[in-house]
């Protein structure tokens, strides 16, 4: 396997999971304070790696949610948000503009900001009133497994969360284990398909987040490929004209709620396209991982399998993923 390090994958989740008296922590500081709204607002991936947290509570709790991009939230301002909110962020970098102006904004309305940065010392951990500083620690997600866990936990709504988070010391090794169960699909796709003048990308529920950060943040942004991601629910509402027998489809299925939206896209694409591909969380054996833990973990799952595509396929096309032509390049 190219680009893959064992040892080190399974000691950046460690790194993250060693936090986890810190994360509850704060947990419970936002429980005890009481709050009108847990927020989520971030940008570009950072925001489609928080997405399935505010779906998780959605479907799991009554707790009050909400969910914006921080572009959106600066143009149009949320007027549910008080100084009994709690807001949710994330920056690799801690300095994205609209992430940063974002933080601003709601700190002004006095909500208590947690945030996670890879960066110590960032502007964005200046601002908030608790950090979790990831550095190469990942995934990422385990801070909010963690979070979001544990204020389901206290709230009634998680009660297995004791015995989850005892799982979630396992998930370093796990997902490598994963990578490895993944990538000679994963070589094999990257190699068919990486040329293709068009791709659709189509997810649901805690996967739809993925197919668009994916298709956005990787192939496009980072290989300069064409692509259209759309919902499984949505892709029934137009997308679906757009099958013939030679177009290139992934369909990410996930183990949540939300499975049998994906599984009626795969039964109309087998119809139409030779070229559907399916990547199914529940193919991946996750060691050391209840099974009935599965269906909260796969936009892990995933993240783990698609790594191994994004590791592939700038070898194939001698493109690195950190090529950029404008991102970050100047003024826009």
């Amino acid at each position: 396997m190219i680009n893959f390090n064992e040892s080190q994958i399974i000691e950046n989740a460690h790194y993250i999971y060693q936090q986890r008296s810190k994360i509850e922590a704060i947990a419970d500081e936002i429980c005890e304070r009481g709050f009108d709204l847990l927020f989520f607002t971030s940008s570009g991936g950072s925001m489609s790696m928080l997405s399935p947290f505010d779906f998780w509570l959605n479907y799991t709790s009554n707790l009050p949610t909400a969910a914006m991009l921080s572009a959106d939230l600066l143009i149009t301002g949320c007027n549910r948000l008080t100084e009994n909110s709690v807001v949710f962020m994330t920056s690799k970098s801690g300095d994205t503009k609209e992430t940063m102006d974002a933080a601003q904004y709601v700190k002004n309305k006095g909500a208590f900001i947690v945030s996670a940065v890879g960066v110590e010392n960032s502007p964005l951990e200046a601002v908030s009133d608790a950090t979790i500083l990831y550095a190469a620690g990942r995934p990422q997600e385990l801070i909010f497994y963690l979070l979001i866990g544990k204020i389901l936990y206290n709230k009634g709504f998680f009660p297995a969360y004791p015995d989850f988070a005892h799982n979630m010391k396992n998930l370093g090794a796990a997902l490598a284990d994963v990578r490895k169960q993944a990538d000679e699909k994963c070589r094999q796709y990257a190699a068919s398909y990486h040329q293709e003048p068009y791709n659709i990308w189509i997810g649901s529920g805690d996967l739809w987040p993925m197919a668009y950060s994916y298709s956005m943040c990787v192939l496009e942004e980072s290989q300069w490929i064409p692509t259209k991601s759309v919902s499984s629910p949505e892709f029934f509402h137009g997308t679906l004209e757009l099958l013939e027998k030679d177009v290139c489809v992934t369909l990410l299925l996930t183990e949540g709620p939300t499975r049998t939206m994906d599984e009626r896209v795969k039964r109309f694409a087998q119809k139409h396209t030779t070229k559907l591909t399916c990547f199914d969380a529940r193919d991946y054996q996750l060691p050391g991982i209840k099974d009935e833990y599965r269906s909260l973990l796969s936009p892990v799952v995933m993240a783990a399998v698609l790594q191994r595509i994004s590791k592939n396929i700038e070898v194939i096309t001698s493109h690195s993923l950190d090529i950029r032509r404008y991102y970050r390049k100047g003024e826009y």
